[in-house]
C-alpha cells in the first residue's frame, strides 16, 4: 500500500515530467557558425586569455560599463542574472548594485568560466553571487527568480534561440526586465568579421524576443557605443 505522502510525491514527479515533455523544443539549430561556442567549451580554454581580450578599455561594453549599469537601473535588494557572464566583467558592478540583500546569478555555458567567476566572487567576499552552469537550450535559472536578466554580446551565440528565450522568460518575474546588449549588424556598414559572426540585425533580434512573449520598452542610447546597441524588454 502506498502511503498518502508517497502518492503525493509520485504524482508531483509525474506532473513535472509531463510538463517537461509537453514543453516545445526547437527542432532545428539556429543558423549560427558551427564553432561559435567551441573555444569557450574547450578543455584547454585559457580563461586569462579571454579576460585579457574582454576586460579592456578598447571594448565598448567594458569602457561603457558604468553608463550601462546606470541605464539598467538595478536597486539594492534586486535579483539579477548575468547570462553569459564570461570572465566576470560585470561581477563586481552588479553585486555591489544589488548589495548583500540582493542576488546575482552569474550564468555561463563554460565550466571554466563558471569556476573562474566563482573563485573571483569568493576572493572578493561577494556572498550574494550564485554561479549557474547553463546549456545550449536553457539558462538553468529557477522560475521567476530575477527582476532583471542581462545579456551582453551573447544573443548572437544562442544555438537554440527559441528554447533559450523560453527559459529566459520563465526566469524573469512578471514586470521584470530583460536587457539585451549586442552588436549591430548592418550590411555595408558593419565590419566584415561582424557580418560573418553575428547572424541577425537588431530588428530581427527584437522581433524574436517579442515573439517569445516580451514587450519592447525602449532602445537606450549609450554614448560609448558605436557598434553595440542596448534594448530593454519587459515580461508582462
Amino acid at each position: 500500500m502506498i502511503s498518502a505522502m508517497k502518492r503525493v510525491v509520485i504524482l508531483s514527479v509525474l506532473a513535472a515530467c509531463a510538463a517537461a515533455c509537453s514543453t516545445p523544443r526547437q527542432a532545428e539549430r539556429t543558423p549560427v557558425p558551427d564553432d561559435i561556442n567551441a573555444s569557450f567549451l574547450a578543455e584547454d580554454a585559457d580563461v586569462d586569455r579571454f579576460a585579457a581580450r574582454w576586460e579592456l578599455e578598447s571594448r565598448e561594453v567594458y569602457a561603457a560599463r558604468e553608463e550601462i549599469l546606470e541605464a539598467i537601473g538595478l536597486q539594492e535588494g534586486d535579483a539579477v542574472a548575468d547570462l553569459g557572464c564570461g570572465t566576470g566583467l560585470y561581477l563586481e558592478p552588479f553585486a555591489n548594485a544589488v548589495g548583500k540583500d540582493g542576488k546575482l546569478y552569474a550564468v555561463d555555458i563554460s565550466p571554466k568560466f563558471v569556476y573562474h567567476v566563482r573563485e573571483r566572487a569568493r576572493e572578493a567576499g561577494l556572498d550574494q553571487v550564485e554561479m549557474v552552469l547553463s546549456n545550449e537550450r536553457s539558462a538553468e535559472l529557477p522560475a521567476q527568480s530575477v527582476d532583471t536578466l542581462y545579456l551582453c554580446d551573447v544573443y548572437h551565440h544562442f544555438e537554440y534561440h527559441e528554447d533559450m528565450l523560453r527559459s529566459i522568460r520563465n526566469a524573469v518575474r512578471p514586470g521584470g526586465q530583460f536587457i539585451v546588449v549586442d552588436f549591430e549588424r548592418i550590411p555595408g556598414v558593419s565590419r566584415e568579421w561582424l557580418l560573418g559572426h553575428v547572424r541577425a540585425g537588431k530588428d530581427v533580434v527584437r522581433s524574436e524576443i517579442e515573439a517569445a512573449g516580451f514587450e519592447f520598452v525602449e532602445e537606450v542610447e549609450i554614448d560609448g557605443f558605436e557598434e553595440n546597441y542596448f534594448l530593454r524588454f519587459r515580461r508582462p
